[in-house]
Order: structure tokens, then sequence, then C-alpha cells
């Protein structure tokens, strides 16, 4: 969130959160696509882009996590 923020300013307290629990890598990655986001977010509104309608409805369930047995739900 706070990459989306204008100014776009990162706390070392955020940097070193995240270094607990992603690679190098895996931040820059999570970066790339944060910005990206962003940047077509920014673009459609400039340009009155509103949704097409193809996901209407629909959604992605998110994973169910293991409870204490170790078994979903």
């Amino acid at each position: 969130m706070a990459l989306t923020r204008t100014p776009a300013n990162v706390s070392d307290e955020l940097f070193a959160a995240l270094r607990k629990d992603f690679s190098e890598r895996q931040i820059v990655e999570l970066t790339a696509a944060i910005a990206w986001e962003n940047y077509r977010a920014r673009f459609n509104r400039t340009f009155g882009v509103e949704a097409a309608g193809f996901s209407h409805g629909k959604f992605c369930p998110l994973p169910e996590r293991p409870n204490s047995s170790g078994q979903p739900g």
C-alpha cells in the first residue's frame, strides 16, 4: 500500500518486515507487480476506462487455512 501513495515512500520498518517473510528477489517481484497495477489504475482513470464486465459476479475463493490438525477448514 505504501508504494501506491504519493509520494511513494516506503519506510525502513516496512522493508524490515518484508525481509522477514520474503527474499530480495520476491520483494523485487512484489514491488514490480504493485507498480504495474498502480500504473494501470492511474492510466485507466485518466482515460475513463471502466470495467468491461468480464468478471461480473465472479470471484476467486481464497484457499482454506489448515486447522490445528492440519486439515483444511
